[in-house]
């Protein structure tokens, strides 16, 4: 099963909100992460636990407290490489890119409703 079969849509916003704002967004749209963007390209990912370690400073700007080093992964990707990406830099969520461009997110909630469609053997390796 491929990435882009599972992956959900990303939520995406502008480097410049405030960790408060992005905590708005995360509930109204019941999600756990947002896709930090500088002009065309992913500078970031805020998550609902960078938050929460943070909540005394909601009102600083997110790009203070986003993670700056993200791992992404090609929408036409394996789940299986997914998983083993998650794994190796103990991460729950992929952007994924198209040719370098944002067009989705893959949770680990995603790789566990899909677990069937998972290789066993990378369990057992």
């Amino acid at each position: 099963m491929k990435v882009s079969e599972i992956m959900n849509k990303a939520m995406v916003v502008e480097d410049d909100i405030s960790l408060k704002e992005a905590a708005e967004i995360m509930s109204e749209k019941n999600i756990g992460s947002l896709i930090v963007m500088k002009k065309d390209s992913i500078a970031g990912i805020i998550t609902d636990t960078d938050i929460l370690k943070n909540i005394s400073n909601l009102s600083r700007k997110i790009s203070q407290f986003m993670s700056k080093s993200i791992v992404t992964i090609e929408h036409n990707e394996d789940i299986d490489n997914a998983a083993q990406l998650m794994a190796k830099y103990r991460i729950k969520r992929l952007p994924v890119i198209k040719k370098g461009v944002l067009i989705g997110i893959l949770t680990a909630t995603d790789l566990i409703a899909n677990s069937d469609a998972l290789n066993e053997a990378f369990f057992f390796e």
